[in-house]
């Protein structure tokens, strides 16, 4: 198999954290891998992780799995859209996906886990829906492999990241156990963004913040990804075989503030620029209910100053409450197709 040059960033243009999560494996290295980490997902959110155990071999060997699926047929891609898909699982073409009522100008795949549907009744919340089988491209069963096995591999980064942010944060390791337990709730997105010069397409993915747990990203070298911070929007390079990490919103809610998701945008490269990515998300399973809140000491309680309030992006302590509505918003086509009443309540502007 091929190979694919990337190009390092150098030193003085990361402007973010570099950490080394197999530092927490080593007893001589553990406490102040806590304290740093205690401190980095309070005051930045932002950072980047080495040391998580994947191959940049591996990586490479994946990459170029993404850059195979994007170079199918259109109409081999579009005949598994996620319209097609109450569980919204499937390709995503290039426009289709909305962030902040605006068109994000890539193309994708979503893959969650590979689960049964669950039986409906006339009680079943709709949020019951998001589970259900992923949508294959036809004769590539590799590809199906291949993303599972990928998938599976960084939730195991994202699960041990987890645990270590928890202890950080005077938390047992366990404590978010019952959100991470049981058949997994997760998103895997295989991102091709295609270059462009029409200040229409600028917009690659709108500012945002992500809904999940955390966010566990491996982009290329091509630039784009960008965090707010408060001197203003400052880009996030390529580091060679390093994932970047961001807090999701579900933190933020079961740390009462303490954490706060970061908004963060991706800009659309120059025309005859490809850029590719490949994000998972951490999601705490459909059916947790309630979100908790945690304990934290009191020198960091004092410190949380509740969720942030957005009238544009109402976040609930339900758990599937909370992620069908992000589902819904990026995707209205789907949500008038599948979620006629929930349509009207979440997205609909007539």
């Amino acid at each position: 198999m091929s190979t694919i040059k990337q190009h390092k960033a150098p030193a003085e243009e990361v402007s973010l954290p570099i950490i080394d999560l197999s530092k927490v494996d080593n007893p001589a290295t553990r406490d102040e891998f806590y304290k740093d980490l205690g401190r980095l997902v309070r005051e930045v959110g932002f950072f980047y992780i080495v040391g998580h155990g994947i191959e940049l071999q591996t990586i490479r060997e994946f990459e170029i799995i993404a850059k195979e699926f994007f170079a199918l047929p259109q109409e081999e891609k579009d005949r598994i859209s996620i319209i097609n898909s109450p569980n919204f699982r499937g390709y995503i073409a290039a426009d289709h996906e909305i962030t902040l009522e605006y068109p994000d100008h890539r193309e994708q795949i979503d893959i969650g886990e590979e689960a049964a549907t669950l039986p409906k009744t006339a009680d079943s919340p709709a949020w019951e829906n998001l589970q259900g089988p992923n949508q294959w491209p036809e004769g590539d069963p590799e590809f199906k492999e291949k993303v599972l096995q990928w998938q599976s591999s960084v939730r195991g980064i994202a699960i041990k990241l987890l645990k270590a942010v928890l202890v950080a944060l005077g938390q047992t390791e366990d404590a978010l156990d019952d959100l991470i337990n049981g058949i997994p709730s997760h998103t895997l997105k295989i991102i091709h963004s295609p270059g462009s010069d029409d200040p229409r397409d600028a917009q690659g993915v709108g500012p945002h913040k992500d809904g999940g747990i955390l966010t566990v990203l491996l982009q290329d070298d091509i630039g784009g990804l960008q965090v707010l911070t408060s001197d203003g929007w400052i880009d996030i390079p390529y580091v060679e075989g390093a994932f970047v990490i961001n807090i999701g919103e579900i933190l933020e809610l079961v740390t009462n503030g303490y954490l706060r998701a970061n908004v963060h945008q991706v800009i659309t490269p120059k025309a005859g620029i490809d850029r590719y990515s490949i994000a998972y998300f951490l999601q705490p399973r459909l059916a947790a209910g309630t979100l908790p809140t945690l304990k934290l000491p009191e020198h960091l309680a004092s410190l949380a100053r509740g969720p942030e309030t957005d009238p544009k992006n109402p976040l609930f302590d339900h758990v599937g409450t909370n992620a069908l509505k992000f589902r819904l918003r990026s995707h209205p086509d789907v949500a008038k197709k599948y979620y006629p009443d929930e349509y009207k309540l979440f997205v609909s502007k007539e």
